[in-house]
C-alpha cells in the first residue's frame, strides 16, 4: 500500500502541474476506493436511482480532474474531496428529481411506481444537505468530519489525517455533529 500511495501522490502532483497523462494513470489506482465510496453513497438512495456507482465515480472523477484547483496532498485527501463531490452530485440529482416531480406538466403516476421511486430518500438527502450547510456555518470542522466519515466512508484515522487533527477530536466532532444534525433535521 505505501508504494501505491506514493504513486498516487506523485500522479496527483503531476495532475496539479498540468500533466494530462496523469489523468488516465491515476484512475486505475484509485478506482476501487472511489467505487466503494460511491456504493456507500448510493446505498441509501431510491431503488431506481439513475446513477449507478460506476457512473457516479466517473462523473466525480471527471469533475475533479477538470477543476482549476487540482491541489491534493495525497490519496486520502483526494478520496475525501471526491466523496464530498459525490455528495454534491447526488444532492443536485435529488433536487432536480424533486423539482421534476413537482412540475405541473407531469402526469400522476400509479401508486406502485411512487413506492419504487421512494421520494422520502431524496427528501432526506436534501434535508441532510441543508442541515450540513447550517452546520458548516456553526462549525466548519464538524461539517467536514461528517462529510469525510459519512459521505466519504473514511475511517477515524484517515479523517484525522486529512483534517490534520487528532483521532480523539474526530470522534468528538463526529458524535456532536451527529446529534446536532439529527436535531436540525427533526425541526423540519
Amino acid at each position: 500500500m505505501p508504494h501505491r500511495d506514493d504513486e498516487v501522490t506523485r500522479l496527483l502532483a503531476g495532475l496539479g502541474a498540468g500533466d494530462t497523462a496523469a489523468i488516465e494513470a491515476l484512475l486505475p489506482l484509485v478506482y476501487r476506493e472511489l467505487r466503494s465510496v460511491a456504493v456507500h453513497h448510493l446505498r441509501n438512495e431510491r431503488a431506481n436511482h439513475t446513477l449507478q456507482p460506476t457512473a457516479l465515480v466517473h462523473e466525480a472523477y471527471m469533475r475533479l480532474v477538470r477543476t482549476a484547483d487540482r491541489t491534493w496532498n495525497n490519496r486520502t485527501h483526494f478520496i475525501g474531496v471526491a466523496a464530498q463531490l459525490m455528495r454534491t452530485i447526488l444532492v443536485d440529482y435529488a433536487r432536480k428529481w424533486r423539482a421534476d416531480k413537482r412540475a405541473t406538466h407531469l402526469k400522476r403516476v400509479p401508486l406502485a411506481e411512487e413506492i419504487i421511486c421512494s421520494p422520502e430518500r431524496s427528501e432526506a438527502l436534501v434535508a441532510l444537505d441543508d442541515a450540513l450547510k447550517q452546520l458548516a456555518v456553526v462549525s466548519p470542522r464538524q461539517c467536514r468530519v461528517v462529510e469525510l466519515r459519512y459521505f466519504g466512508g473514511l475511517s477515524v484515522e484517515d479523517t484525522a489525517h486529512v483534517l490534520g487533527i487528532s483521532e480523539k477530536t474526530v470522534k468528538r466532532d463526529w458524535a456532536v455533529a451527529r446529534v446536532w444534525l439529527q436535531a436540525e433535521i427533526e425541526k423540519r
